[in-house]
């Protein structure tokens, strides 16, 4: 089992970051931070009060060679996690998203090709979002890949995938990491970028390199004031505020959640064995759960009598299905999920109850670190 001993953690402030830096560190590692501190993710410019201070920080951008000269000094091991995330708007934040997500990833790497370095691993952070819809069955055809639904279809309130090839009604199945990507927003397609351009890169110079497609991803430390956060979050945080949750479609349409504390395992477990090296693998529940499902546990949790406001309208590159399948992983890196899906969202219910006191601490110190007082 190979050894690192410093470690770098790229949007490391961050919510999936943040956890991974806690479990890095637990298990007696050097850990490097390096973030942006973008104000979408931290409003208040500063870091959060949750960041552990035995890490150390580097406030800087992954789009300049310089920031990552400095954070790669002395490191053996590089989680890639910095990102811009969002599907819809990187379909108007098209420059941002290709700048931050592939032109970041490609200094890195440009730096690993022509520079002195100790890397000896990397790990980045992929997303489920490249492979566009799932995997489904037909009764006639076998396993399918549909493309999007047509707009014609669902302005008819038409919800159902249909068969590209025979077109009847397709079942869906667990989604396998060697699926055709059929990337559908900006986001994803510079997520594949990502993934395809490390782990190219980390064959042709010898560095064992790791793509994890991390499924819907949840849990405390998820702000739950960005619209651009996952649907359980945008759901605790218009409930606690006696709205409704807003729900596309019927509300049928299925998701794979999985706890952050599962994706930090799934991290360490893909650093640490070298039986994963040069794969992809799908980090998801592998069990899909209607948005319908996700409206009620919260609504039950919180003990509130609100329903969903189910509008019977779609929203643009959405799909219907995708889950994932967890056999690679499983095999290969001998991990799978523990947290059920009824304990995950008590957990980030709890997390919920304290945010506004959250954002006075935040406020708080980054006012002592102005003064030079912390």
């Amino acid at each position: 089992m190979p050894k690192y001993n410093n470690i770098l953690v790229t949007g490391g402030a961050g919510f999936i970051g943040s956890h991974l830096v806690d479990a890095l560190i637990t298990k007696g590692f050097k850990v490097r931070v390096l973030d942006n501190l973008d104000k979408q993710i931290h409003p208040s410019g500063k870091l959060p009060a949750y960041f552990n201070r035995k890490a150390q920080f580097i406030k800087g951008d992954v789009v300049k060679t310089e920031d990552w000269r400095k954070a790669l000094n002395k490191i053996d091991c590089v989680f890639h996690f910095a990102s811009a995330v969002g599907v819809g708007q990187s379909m108007y934040e098209i420059e941002k998203y290709v700048r931050v997500n592939c032109l970041g990833t490609a200094l890195f790497l440009d730096m690993l090709a022509n520079k002195s370095h100790g890397v000896r691993k990397i790990i980045v952070a992929a997303s489920m979002s490249s492979y566009g819809e799932g995997s489904y069955i037909c009764s006639k055809c076998g396993i399918v890949r549909p493309d999007l639904r047509p707009q014609s279809q669902l302005k008819k309130r038409d919800w159902q995938v249909y068969c590209p090839e025979c077109g009847i009604w397709v079942t869906p199945v667990p989604t396998k990491e060697e699926a055709k990507q059929n990337s559908n927003s900006i986001y994803a397609i510079t997520k594949k970028n990502q993934e395809d351009m490390i782990l190219t890169t980390g064959k042709t110079y010898g560095i064992p390199s790791v793509a994890l497609r991390f499924f819907n991803v949840y849990g405390p430390r998820q702000s739950l004031s960005n619209p651009y956060n996952g649907v359980a979050a945008i759901f605790l945080s218009r409930i606690k505020n006696n709205k409704p949750p807003v729900i596309n479609e019927d509300g049928f349409q299925t998701r794979d959640f999985i706890h952050i504390t599962d994706v930090v395992s799934a991290c360490i477990a893909a650093m640490e064995k070298s039986s994963g090296d040069y794969e992809v693998f799908n980090v998801g529940s592998g069990k899909p759960v209607t948005i319908l499902e996700v409206a009620g546990v919260i609504s039950r949790l919180l003990k509130s009598s609100i329903k969903p406001d189910i509008t019977g309208k779609a929203r643009k590159l959405d799909v219907r299905h995708c889950y994932a399948d967890l056999k690679k992983i499983k095999k290969l890196l001998g991990w799978s999920p523990k947290i059920k899906l009824l304990e995950g969202f008590a957990g980030l219910i709890e997390w919920g109850k304290y945010e506004k006191a959250r954002d006075k601490v935040d406020y708080a110190l980054g006012e002592l670190e102005k003064r030079g007082l912390r």
